[in-house]
């Protein structure tokens, strides 16, 4: 089952954008409920559609859902095909990569995505039928009209717009494309060897939110261990609550750099000076 809220939720909460479809998504809380719950338009009234949209998907299983943050729809029914990292830093890019594959969810990679591709996915045909050409190419300047000028939608009927959109592999090698590539193979290492351990089941599943903060917890407990997932969605560095990771932690992964991988650390509830700190737009993984 696709899950397009978490993608809605993830997207405009890093980018801003609320226009079109957009416009029911954009705030902290409805990433917090698409990762607690899977979708967030579950019978409440939308925006974008004027009416009530949506059913409750608590009781699906975690796994049954696909997530992601860019796939073939959100980027080829844009009005040029961009990718996400023409609109994210490279802090964001990772932290939006880390919730998708931290997440209880079935991630999905859109080609790509995983070394930093900079070319389009416009949207491209070849039909025949010259009439339903005609349409196409009105139908999709007509969707933006009101977004962009028309000379930036591509013509769709254009082998070039489709040439565009094949990708340069070799950028996998190119410096910080293979650092970005490197940070995707860290994630699915960490994904696979984790979830072995700590379940992805929502009852033993905590999404802890501190939406002034901007932070997002996510811990997966088993008999033993604790996986604990901290998201920082803010420009602003951020203290983890003492309270929920005191105790000695050993740093599994830090898209900031701050904290070394397997670094050790001892957090004391009355002792600031050892609290665990998130660096702006960064995720980072502990197990206690």
């Amino acid at each position: 089952q696709w899950c397009d809220d978490f993608h809605h939720s993830l997207r405009t909460l890093l980018t801003g954008d609320t226009r079109g479809y957009y416009a029911d998504y954009g705030h902290f809380s409805h990433l917090v409920k698409a990762l607690d719950r899977g979708f967030v338009l579950d019978g409440g009234y939308s925006t974008f559609r004027r009416r009530r949209h949506g059913n409750p998907s608590y009781p699906v299983p975690p796994c049954r859902f696909v997530v992601c943050a860019q796939n073939h729809d959100q980027i080829g029914n844009r009005a040029r095909g961009e990718r996400l990292n023409e609109h994210l830093s490279g802090d964001q890019l990772r932290l939006a990569a880390a919730t998708v594959l931290l997440s209880p969810y079935l991630p999905l990679l859109f080609m790509g995505e995983e070394y930093g591709e900079t070319a389009p996915f416009p949207y491209f045909v070849s039909h025949g039928d010259p009439n339903l050409v005609e349409a196409v190419r009105n139908g999709r300047k007509q969707e933006f009209a009101g977004l962009s000028d028309e000379s930036s939608v591509p013509d769709p009927q254009d082998e070039a717009t489709f040439l565009s959109a094949r990708l340069s592999q070799q950028l996998s090698q190119m410096e910080g494309h293979c650092e970005l590539l490197n940070f995707y193979r860290e994630l699915i290492r960490l994904r696979t060897g984790l979830f072995c351990g700590a379940s992805s089941d929502r009852e033993l599943l905590q999404v802890i939110p501190f939406e002034a903060e901007r932070l997002l917890l996510l811990v997966r407990s088993s008999e033993t261990t604790r996986i604990i997932c901290a998201f920082n969605y803010s420009d602003q560095t951020r203290i983890v609550d003492p309270d929920i990771v005191s105790g000695e932690l050993t740093v599994l992964l830090d898209s900031s750099g701050q904290y070394r991988n397997e670094t050790v650390l001892t957090i004391y509830r009355t002792r600031p000076e050892s609290c665990l700190t998130l660096r702006p737009f960064s995720a980072l993984v502990c197990r206690k």
